[in-house]
């Protein structure tokens, strides 16, 4: 975060940008990622009636010394023959006169970290059920894409808006990478090194900790943490720090290794620890069944008594006067 504030300084509030053949303006910024910063934008040429006209605007420097937005671009315009719970990308350009990667993308909700926030930082199991049936669906999606993300967590998940918000969108691809070739399907090798973990430490799988490359396995073994954070309010490991990253990496994989599933499962339901046994004893190059899952979780939403997929969260349970929800429910 305080890397990108660094590299992207200037205030670009009211500069004009053409993408795509499209001329936006950029309003205010909204986010800071690890690329860059993220600001509120509007489209001003050939706008046609129901056509969207609110975008994000996704900012990376020149001078950054890794271009995340430029493989983003890339995976953004793979996935877009399907749009269900992926945002809509409207183009990328490298403006070497601004001196900035620049790229547009639909204007998406609040974030499932933030709504988390709204909650209490604590979901129900309703809800937790519904996001995973989502969620498994949108990275499914992904992996026969043949891309795995390689960091899934609260952050990468909004919500959409207007029609769309009670549907879950995936974003940021600024680390996915091909796991196989996408033309004869042939998976990358296994192979393990002593490179920095990529992703999140608080959500990155065993086999990551340990230097393995990811695979679809990883993806979903962050997914079955990220759940298991929404259903407690934490994880066992976090907290944790270090004189620098890797020492707390290393920090983090030992109380990983050392916490029973017990424990780590402890007054949620059992599913979601038969959930983590199953991503773990994925192979590299598996196919996980992303149908049976889901349909294991729309069981166990059935037994609590609930209609799947009701689109009553725990946020929209909530009243516009309460703290930190105005926002949000507009």
């Amino acid at each position: 975060m305080s890397r990108s504030s660094s590299l992207v300084s200037s205030n670009l509030d009211n500069q004009l940008i053409v993408v795509g053949g499209q001329k936006y303006k950029l309003l205010e910024k909204i986010g800071t990622g690890s690329f860059g910063d993220i600001y509120l934008g509007i489209r001003i040429s050939n706008i046609k009636p129901g056509e969207i006209h609110e975008v994000a605007i996704k900012i990376e420097s020149l001078d950054a010394s890794h271009q995340i937005l430029q493989l983003e671009n890339q995976v953004y315009r793979a996935l877009q023959a399907f749009r269900a719970g992926i945002p809509q990308f409207m183009g990328f350009k490298r403006d070497e006169e601004l001196g900035y990667n620049v790229l547009v993308m639909e204007l998406m909700g609040p974030s499932l970290d933030q709504l988390f926030d709204v909650c209490g930082r604590k979901f129900s199991e309703k809800t937790v059920l519904m996001l995973a049936d989502q969620i498994l669906e949108r990275v499914a999606f992904l992996h026969s894409m043949s891309f795995i993300h390689r960091d899934i967590k609260p952050d990468n998940f909004l919500m959409g808006v207007g029609s769309k918000r009670q549907k879950v969108f995936m974003i940021d691809f600024g680390l996915a990478k091909q796991y196989r070739n996408p033309r004869t399907y042939k998976h990358i090798s296994f192979h393990q090194s002593n490179r920095a973990l990529t992703g999140t430490a608080r959500y990155a799988s065993i086999n990551v900790h340990q230097g393995i490359q990811h695979s679809r396995r990883d993806d979903m073994e962050s997914l079955g943490y990220m759940l298991i954070y929404f259903l407690r309010g934490s994880l066992p490991w976090m907290g944790i720090t270090g004189s620098t990253k890797k020492q707390k990496c290393d920090k983090i994989k030992e109380v990983k290794l050392s916490t029973s599933l017990q424990k780590l499962c402890r007054g949620i339901p059992r599913g979601f620890a038969h959930f983590i046994v199953y991503c773990r004893g994925l192979k590299f190059d598996e196919l996980p069944d992303y149908v049976e899952w889901r349909q294991k979780f729309q069981k166990m939403l059935r037994r609590m008594g609930y209609r799947n997929n009701d689109d009553m969260y725990d946020w929209t349970m909530l009243q516009p006067g309460e703290e930190g929800v105005a926002e949000f429910m507009t």
